[in-house]
């Protein structure tokens, strides 16, 4: 339906990572498994520091929503892209596109600021010991979360409003695999200065406001960790932020790859590359990460593990 040239869209077209046949079935496989094992990764990680006592902290606290948040924004945009590897038409309707950008935008916010709570937490924790549990309350950490949660759902809500009051030209072509901000700013009609700018102004604010607190904690903790005596007090304080530093630093990496490369005809193929990095196997390692890389994780995997496989022989020995 069109009316003066602009269109009232009720379909996007997702262009995919490729348009080569015989790499739709084996890139299928691949990333199920991906997205499988991010499933599987986080959802373990949300139950593990439910569940055992020694990870009610508030470092475990973050970290459970990190898990949360990673496998909110990859299940955004996983689910519907494997769909389309199989489909004859990669289609996305107006409102699940709505959807899936909404969703998106949320939890990738969200992600951002927890990374960032997660280096004021350790800074805390190393800088300030004797003040940790008054810092770091219950109640603190449960107010920061909702303020960033909200934070998100009004960065989100309002990139949303602009979009999709705006008027769409009658080409509906995505080139992406997802409902992405810069694809679909291609597509307006109306004018898209005021929309460039409020992601501009967002993003960039997300990113450096971010990366500032990450960066100012951790040379804190540099500068405590220097003056400690103790070699042992050294090592622990290192290893207590080596996961952290991890996720941060390939996470960061990827946004900022993405986003300050210099735009070109093969940046849309780059583009999609980093988005695929970011939106599924970022949320895949994260998990194992942790779970390679903390003891006190390590030590609660095998204590359920050893639970189950208790609980599991004694159902066998009474059924025998």
């Amino acid at each position: 339906m069109s009316t003066n040239n602009l269109t009232i869209l009720n379909e996007f077209i997702l262009l995919g990572i490729t348009d080569r046949p015989e790499l739709q079935t084996p890139l299928f496989v691949l990333f199920l498994l991906v997205y499988m094992a991010s499933v599987v990764g986080n959802l373990g990680l949300i139950i593990l520091t439910m569940v055992d006592s020694r990870l009610q902290t508030p470092m475990y606290f973050f970290l459970r929503h990190l898990a949360s948040t990673d496998l909110g924004y990859s299940t955004a945009v996983g689910p519907k892209m494997l769909i389309n590897f199989l489909a004859d038409q990669h289609t996305i309707s107006l409102n699940w596109c709505v959807t899936q950008l909404t969703f998106f935008c949320i939890f990738i916010t969200a992600e951002i600021f927890i990374l960032s709570a997660m280096a004021y937490d350790r800074y805390v924790a190393i800088c300030n010991p004797l003040l940790y549990t008054v810092i770091m309350s219950q109640r603190a950490c449960h107010l920061l979360m909702v303020i960033i949660y909200l934070y998100g759902v009004f960065v989100s809500l309002l990139i949303i409003l602009k979009f999709f009051l705006s008027s769409f030209c009658g080409y509906n072509v995505i080139r992406h695999f997802y409902c992405d901000t810069l694809p679909l700013i291609s597509l307006l009609c109306s004018d898209t200065h005021e929309i460039k700018l409020i992601v501009l102004i967002f993003s960039a604010f997300n990113l450096v406001s971010s990366l500032l607190i990450v960066l100012t904690s951790y040379m804190l903790i540099l500068m405590a960790i220097l003056t400690m005596s103790s070699a042992e007090g050294r090592h622990k304080a290192f290893s207590t932020c080596g996961s952290h530093l991890t996720v941060v630093a390939v996470f960061y990496g990827t946004l900022f790859f993405m986003y300050l490369q210099p735009k070109s005809s093969q940046s849309f193929d780059t583009d999609k590359m980093a988005s695929v990095f970011y939106t599924l196997v970022i949320p895949m390692l994260n998990p194992i990460v942790y779970s390679l890389k903390n003891k006190e994780v390590k030590k609660a995997l095998k204590k359920t593990w050893k639970i189950r496989a208790n609980f599991l022989f004694k159902i066998h020995c009474s059924i025998w």
